[in-house]
């Protein structure tokens, strides 16, 4: 039967309590998650600081040895420029940056000679732009001392996790969510499926679960592609080989986002259907801002949704 999605006179109320139920996990939660991520960035720059001779042995061959880095040099600039503004300024092959800061490698098909230009390149702007109110010992041509060392990663690690501070917010509701699924379902005695398992779709035995699995589905004609979920269900006492129940977790700090990202989850289960039938089981897990307008476009599409804040409704699929 459905959980949600047949019963708009609900909503009104069950938006309400699912903002407030965000909001008091923001409150609570967010600003230790954030510092515990500044924190952890603070260490992983002051490493990056040694690693680069503390900026003053910026060059080609450091880049290459650790392109990971990228992200942090990005940061000791003055202003701080993003990925796309460093391409421009040094002129380089936007697969060259993404590459570093994505794979954290070099492009292996580049020429060295290429390479090694636009490491320079890169290297110069970077050197050019260095912040030296928090870099204080470049302009004097020494080495810092540790308090200088411990002030500037300090303020280079809050603007690294100040620029991606949504998703260090959204990572963490995730997580919370997703235990919070874990623990309904331990709860039913279901069993959780290590990460050390690799998770056939179709293969799971009723009674278990597992977190970010692929499910294979159909592209175009003949195509192929994995869509990640991020809890598949195999209900207790179905059959072996039916297909599990895939969940979607979903959290909103805001009204405005939801309504950009909803064609996804159409897009996903348009594509589940097409594969395994229109018995296929999808469902959302949710926290936070979605209004009725959400709401509606998804039920429109026959796609049903668990609160969080009414969680036993994950017994209205099946488990």
């Amino acid at each position: 039967m459905p959980a949600n999605r047949h019963k708009p006179d609900l909503w009104k109320a069950d938006i309400a309590k699912s903002v407030d139920m965000f909001n008091e996990w923001f409150l609570h939660f967010a600003p230790k998650a954030f510092r515990e991520s500044r924190n952890r960035a603070t260490s992983e720059v002051a490493v990056a600081l040694a690693q680069t001779g503390f900026l003053r042995n910026l060059s080609p061959e450091i880049l290459t040895a650790h392109p990971e880095l990228l992200p942090v040099l990005r940061m000791t600039t003055c202003p701080p420029i993003a990925r796309d503004r460093l391409i421009g300024l040094a002129g380089v092959p936007p697969n060259l940056v993404k590459s570093m800061e994505i794979s954290h490698t070099t492009p292996p098909q580049m020429a060295a000679d290429t390479l090694r230009q636009g490491l320079a390149k890169i290297a110069q702007i970077l050197r050019r732009l260095a912040d030296t109110d928090i870099l204080v010992w470049l302009e004097a041509e020494r080495n810092p001392n540790d308090g200088e060392v411990e002030r500037a990663a300090s303020v280079i690690a809050d603007r690294l996790c100040g620029a991606v501070a949504d998703p260090i917010i959204r990572n963490a509701q995730e997580r919370r969510q997703l235990e919070a699924i874990a623990v309904w379902l331990e709860a039913k005695g279901y069993s959780r499926l290590g990460h050390d398992k690799a998770i056939r779709f179709q293969e799971m035995t009723p009674g278990t679960f597992g977190f970010r699995v692929n499910v294979p589905v159909k592209v175009g004609v003949g195509g192929s592609a994995n869509i990640p979920a991020d809890v598949v269900v195999a209900p207790a006492g179905s059959n072996a080989g039916s297909l599990p129940v895939l969940i979607e977790a979903k959290s909103a700090g805001d009204f405005t986002n939801v309504n950009k990202r909803r064609k996804e989850e159409v897009v996903k289960i348009d594509q589940i259907r097409k594969t395994y039938g229109k018995r296929s089981q999808f469902a959302l897990f949710l926290c936070g801002y979605f209004d009725s307008g959400y709401l509606g476009y998804e039920a429109a599409e026959g796609i049903d949704w668990v609160w969080e804040h009414r969680i036993d409704d994950l017994a209205k699929l099946g488990l």
